[in-house]
Order: structure tokens, then sequence, then C-alpha cells
């Protein structure tokens, strides 16, 4: 009989808070304010975890007193200053009424210009541990009709599955009608994937339809495989799967 433990996930419907194993930094204004293998994960909410450290960690020296504002059974916050670059009510304190989170403080994720774990930079929030991506080749026939103009059309797609979110389908640039396709201002960035670029799709001269495909020239290496390759939102296109029109997602994440 097998002894083998079984993984069970913690629940993060409430706040979860577990160790960090990988050195996390945080850079602003020339510095890394923080620099530590000892952060915490704390799950605010059960989509994804933001960074905590211990108390010890404190970056006194980049912290603005003057901007210290104590909340109502909350915790202290201040700026950080660094020269003459200041980010308002970056750093949140919690003290000793504020229960498990005692002992620790937070950076505002946005309020920093770079977040690094280890060497490798990370986007939008912190990783998730319990958060999987895979990307798998492919032999099914997909099409993309954009108001009825068939914009893409292969049998090589590669199959981005990530956890909880729809399936997302990447297309070989030459099986895409590159020619419908108009360069767009619009990068956003993933943690998992990394930043990507997009486009519009002008279907008809005068029916464009704004940032509809989007494209990682230099995805993180997990998802090397999708590098090059463009992929359309389900949400606001028609697409056949081996001949099957399908039904269009509800979400809105790429």
């Amino acid at each position: 009989m097998s002894t083998a433990s079984i993984f069970v996930p913690p629940d993060l419907t409430n706040t979860h808070i577990e160790d960090c194993p990988k050195r996390i930094r945080a850079f602003f204004g020339g510095v890394f304010i923080v620099d530590t293998g000892k952060a915490k994960l704390v799950w605010e909410h059960k989509r994804y975890p933001q960074y905590y450290f211990p108390s010890s960690d404190l970056p006194s020296k980049f912290l603005d007193g003057g901007s210290k504002n104590i909340l109502a059974d909350g915790p202290t916050t201040y700026d950080i200053l660094v020269g003459d670059k200041r980010a308002s009510e970056a750093v949140s304190v919690y003290g000793d009424s504020n229960g498990n989170l005692a002992g620790l403080f937070k950076i505002g994720y946005n309020s920093m210009e770079r977040w690094f774990e280890e060497d490798e930079q990370v986007f939008v929030h912190p990783k998730d541990p319990y958060k999987r991506v895979d990307v798998l080749q492919s032999s099914r026939h997909v099409r993309v009709e954009v108001h009825g103009i068939e914009v893409a059309n292969t049998r090589m797609p590669r199959l981005l599955f990530e956890t909880n979110l729809p399936v997302r389908t990447y297309i070989p640039q030459t099986d895409c009608k590159l020619e419908l396709l108009v360069p767009s201002k619009l990068q956003t960035a993933c943690p998992y994937k990394g930043i990507a670029d997009y486009y519009h799709v002008q279907a008809t001269p005068d029916k464009r339809v704004e940032n509809v495909v989007w494209w990682y020239q230099n995805p993180i290496v997990a998802c090397a495989a999708i590098s090059g390759y463009y992929a359309f939102y389900d949400e606001h296109v028609d697409i056949w799967v081996d001949g099957e029109k399908q039904s269009r997602p509800k979400t809105h994440f790429a």
C-alpha cells in the first residue's frame, strides 16, 4: 500500500498566509527597497496572492515619517521616498491589532517600478503557486472570422491552458490574414506569460475591431512555445473548431 501523502490545496476563500521560498526584490528610484528570502505570500482574496514581509525587513531609511497615517484598526501607512521620487502610501505596516498579519508589512505592488522573483521580473502581481499554465501543440482545425470575414485558418494551433481561465488558441502568423491586422499601441502584462502587444482587425474599410489580437514576442520561458503566435479574443470573434462553431466565453483575460 502506498504511503505517499495526498496534497490538499489550502482554502483561499479566507486570508491565507504561507512562506515564499523565492528571493523577492522590489525596485524603485534606482534602489532595491526590499531584498529578502523571507517573504510571505498572502491571499487577501482567492484570485492571486500579494507579497508581505517580516518587520525585520522594513526599509526604514526610505520611509517618509511625515506621511504616517494611523488608520482605525488598520495598518500604519507610509510613503516611500528615494531622492525626489515618492510613492505615496506605498507601505502598510501591520501591528498587534491586525491579527495574523501582525509583524508584517506590505508594499503596494503597483507603487514599485519593478519586482523580481530571484532574477526574473514579475509583472502585474506575484505568481500563484496553485496556478498552472500549459501550452500544447494541437492538430485541431481552427477558423476565426470577424464580421463574416475569415481572418485566420490553421491546423497547427497551440493551445494554452491556464487554471480557471478559458483555453486560448495561438495561431501561426502565416495562417492569419496579416493584411487585415493594424498595429495597436496597447500593451498588457501577465505574470505567467510576459508582455503582450496588440493588433486591431480591419475586417472591412468601415468595420474595425480594436485590440482583438495579441501576441508575445518574448514570452516568459515557461510559455516560450507561444512566441510569435497570434491569439484572438474569443469573446469578440467567431471561432470554429473542427467545423463546430464555439460559444463565446464571458471572461476577458488574455
